[in-house]
């Protein structure tokens, strides 16, 4: 099945997101014998039911007309992100300077392949983790699996 590209499909759903102050963060689009194209969807405060409802309702029919599968069908999901949603661009590695992250690594550093820590820095090519009063970490992306907002279960 023909698709449009993900990029032209985020920025048409972002036309869409911005007047209701909702940010598209990411679309997937899986083929197989029941296409289906999720938009993933964040928001300052968070996202809930009532948000992916909303934003569901006002894509509805402009997303027809926008027809990203070239009139085939296809189902629409609208989610949130979820509380451990890996950092991909820069925008969410930069918006969460000087906060609290879970960073799972490839190799390990003194003995450990996770921390949570303070993030003091990034560069596009590695973050700076502060630890703890005495222990910060400069560690290259390429030796990152995930970085994703600390997670308080308390």
């Amino acid at each position: 099945m023909k698709v449009k590209t993900n990029a032209e499909i985020l920025e048409f759903a972002n036309s869409i997101g911005s007047p209701l102050g909702v940010q598209v963060a990411e679309v997937e689009f899986k083929q197989g014998k029941n296409p289906e194209l999720t938009i993933f969807i964040k928001k300052e405060g968070g996202v809930d039911l009532d948000t992916c409802e909303l934003f569901h309702n006002a894509i509805l029919e402009p997303i027809d007309e926008f027809d990203p599968t070239f009139g085939e069908p296809y189902r629409l999901n609208v989610s949130s992100l979820g509380i451990d949603w890996p950092f991909k661009t820069d925008e969410d590695f930069n918006s969460h300077i000087g906060q609290r992250v879970e960073v799972r690594l490839i190799n390990s550093i003194k003995g450990k392949k996770f921390y949570d820590g303070l993030l003091m820095s990034y560069d596009k090519k590695q973050i700076t983790l502060k630890v703890d009063a005495k222990t910060t970490f400069t560690i290259e992306l390429k030796n990152i699996v995930k970085v994703n907002e600390y997670i308080d279960f308390e």
